[in-house]
C-alpha cells in the first residue's frame, strides 16, 4: 500500500506510521510526504528515513481551489493508494475531497461527532466532559465529517488540564492511526458507499479502544 501523508507541523503521527511501516505492522509504505509549511519538521523526519517531500504554500495561491489543484498533482505523481492527513492545518475543497473519496483520512482529537474544529482539550474541560480520546475517519467535505472508523477513548481525571490532555491523546493517535492503517494494508478495511467495512461488516459505529 502506497501512502502519502499531508502534514503542516512536527509529524508526530507521520513518525508512528514510518515506525509501523519499518516494523511491517502496516503492509505498506510511505511514498511521499506533502507539507504547506517549509519548516515543518515531518519532512525533516520523511528525508531521514529517504521519504521523498514536496513543500507547496498556500500563499502562492490566489484561491484555495488553485492551491488544491496544485497539491492533487503532486500527490498523483507519487500514486497513492491511501492519502492520510496527519496535522494538516488546511480546509480541503469539497472538489479535492471528492477526487480521493475513499482513501483519504483523517485524525481528529475528540470523540467525534462531539468537538470538530480546534481547541478540542479546553472544550472538553470546559464542558466537564468524563471522556474524552481521537477518532480516525474517512474525509467527506463537511470539515471534522466523515464516517468514523474507530476511537481510542481516555478517562478525563479531575486534576487533568490542557496539556495532560494533549499528550495523553497524542499518544493514543500514535496508536490509532497506524491501527486503522494497518487494517486497510491488510484488506481488512475497505469504503463503501461513504461507510467503512472492517471485516465484511460495515461499521454503524466506529471500534473503540478503551484505553
Amino acid at each position: 500500500m502506497n501512502i502519502v501523508v499531508l502534514i503542516s507541523g512536527s509529524g508526530s503521527n507521520l513518525q508512528a506510521i514510518i515506525d509501523a511501516c519499518q516494523a511491517q505492522h502496516i503492509k505498506g509504505q510511505v511514498v511521499g510526504v506533502l507539507s504547506n509549511k517549509a519548516d515543518a519538521y515531518g519532512l525533516v523526519r520523511a528525508q531521514q528515513a529517504n521519504i521523498a517531500t514536496a513543500t507547496i504554500n498556500h500563499k502562492d495561491f490566489d484561491s484555495r481551489a488553485a492551491f488544491d489543484q496544485a497539491m492533487q498533482k503532486i500527490i498523483d505523481a507519487w500514486q497513492p493508494d491511501v492519502v492520510v492527513l496527519a496535522g494538516f492545518m488546511r480546509i480541503l475543497t469539497p472538489a479535492f475531497v471528492q477526487y480521493f473519496e475513499g482513501k483519504l483520512l483523517n485524525i481528529h482529537p475528540s470523540l467525534l461527532p462531539y468537538y470538530k474544529g480546534l481547541h478540542t482539550h479546553q472544550r472538553v474541560l470546559a464542558t466537564g466532559d468524563n471522556k474524552h480520546g481521537c477518532s480516525v475517519h474517512f474525509v467527506n467535505a463537511e470539515l471534522d465529517g466523515g464516517a468514523v472508523i474507530a476511537q481510542a477513548v481516555i478517562d478525563v481525571l479531575v486534576n487533568d488540564n490542557e496539556h495532560n490532555l494533549i499528550e495523553n491523546v497524542h499518544k493514543h493517535e500514535h496508536t490509532l492511526y497506524p491501527l486503522v492503517l494497518s487494517w486497510l494494508s491488510h484488506g481488512r478495511l475497505r469504503y463503501q458507499s461513504g461507510l467503512p467495512v472492517l471485516d465484511g461488516k460495515v461499521l454503524m459505529q466506529p471500534v473503540r479502544l478503551l484505553c
